[in-house]
């Protein structure tokens, strides 16, 4: 138990770490955690003293995995149904686009140019199909964007192309057998009955009990996250379809949301992006670089490519579709899980991961500094006084959806 606390105190003192150089940076957090990782790894290896990080204990395991699970639950709770419903159109081609471009076109370069293999090249474009939302929901709140139509419907994208992202992800790794359709099943079931009871337990029991709402949801995660595993699937699949179905739901009470956002970002996944940071190769990264460039070329203009022309069907205004291109080719968040997912299964090297989470970190930051800097759309900003204060860009800076 004393070497459990040891390494859970040596974790949380780099948490400290990182948020004190994003306070300072103005960079998500989580993008800090897993540069972070990567060099406390690196010093550890250089020491020898790698083992004791503990990166591979299954209790570190376990909280990273329900921080990836929480993580992925609040990214769909923060979904806006009335605001999907209305972009329907917009929302879905350019979430498609957004999807399938760098998807093949990344799939291409890592099989054609790279000579991956088929699976590791599958696996790299589900990884770099991916936006952020961690970038871009802190990007909207810093800038007032969250409260216009043209912030929403971006956020609205950046969702469903992550959906794509966490769907494929499943369909292209996961074995299909008799224990697959028992998860679909249901997971169907759950979904369906799922608003309804947690509205039950909000209505009868939410300010009588404490906590049960989070206990439920944390319940209903868990549950359906140990099907997925059981059937072969990953467990951050159901947890983005239940955010989704309890958005409107999530929505209706912010402070509890927060909280849970709270609870979430303070602890859990800290230890999920700082592990992902601990499995980079840097001498892998040095010896090759050709091999980053290339890839982070394939995700940025795959993206860029097949989105722009698909966004100036509704955006007219030159600076509005490179701002809105530009934040959906950013990645983080989605893409070190797809990452990850590859590595822990054993679809890529320790190599092709540690390149992959590199272009994933890169395109969190080169893309947003570029849209902000030539590209922001000052006509489109709300007035001053309509902005949010300091709380929320404190949200902004922390939050990992």
């Amino acid at each position: 138990m004393e070497q459990i606390f040891t390494i859970a105190s040596l974790w949380l003192g780099l948490a400290i770490i990182s948020a004190l150089i994003a306070y300072h940076l103005r960079i998500s957090i989580a993008l800090i955690e897993i540069c972070v990782g990567v060099v406390t790894a690196a010093v550890a290896a250089y020491l020898g003293r790698t083992e004791d990080l503990g990166s591979n204990q299954e209790w570190l395991r376990f909280l990273a995995s329900s921080g990836a699970i929480l993580l992925t639950f609040l990214a769909g709770a923060e979904l806006e149904p009335n605001v999907i419903r209305r972009k329907l159109r917009e929302v879905t081609v350019v979430c498609l686009a957004g999807f399938f471009a760098p998807f093949l076109g990344c799939v291409a370069v890592a099989y054609y140019a790279l000579g991956w293999n088929l699976q590791a090249s599958l696996l790299c474009g589900v990884a770099l199909s991916t936006t952020s939302m961690a970038v871009v929901y802190a990007v909207m709140l810093e800038t007032g964007f969250n409260k216009t139509e043209y912030g929403k419907v971006i956020l609205g994208a950046c969702f469903i192309n992550d959906l794509g992202t966490v769907i494929a992800l499943g369909l292209l790794f996961a074995p299909f057998t008799y224990k697959t359709v028992i998860f679909v099943a249901v997971t169907a079931f759950v979904l369906a009955i799922l608003p309804f009871i947690s509205r039950w337990l909000t209505r009868i029991y939410a300010y009588r009990t404490a906590a049960i709402r989070t206990k439920w949801v944390i319940l209903v995660l868990f549950g359906l996250g140990a099907l997925a595993l059981w059937s072969g699937s990953e467990a951050v699949l159901p947890a983005y379809l239940i955010g989704m179905v309890l958005a409107e739901f999530s929505n209706g009470d912010t402070s509890w949301i927060r909280r849970l956002r709270t609870l979430t970002v303070g602890f859990l996944t800290p230890f999920y992006f700082l592990r992902a940071g601990t499995f980079v190769s840097l001498p892998a990264l040095v010896s090759a670089p050709i091999i980053f460039i290339v890839l982070l070329g394939g995700k940025v203009l795959s993206k860029i490519f097949g989105l722009y022309p698909i966004i100036g069907l509704f955006r007219r205004k030159h600076d509005e579709r490179w701002y809105y291109t530009l934040l959906m080719s950013t990645g983080l968040t989605f893409g070190t899980i797809s990452a990850l997912y590859g590595f822990s299964h054993k679809i890529v090297t320790q190599e092709q991961y540690s390149f992959l989470v590199a272009v994933v970190i890169a395109s969190a930051v080169i893309p947003t500094l570029i849209a902000g800097l030539a590209f922001l759309p000052r006509h489109l900003l709300p007035q001053p006084d309509k902005q949010l204060g300091a709380e929320p860009r404190e949200i902004g800076l922390s939050e990992e959806g």
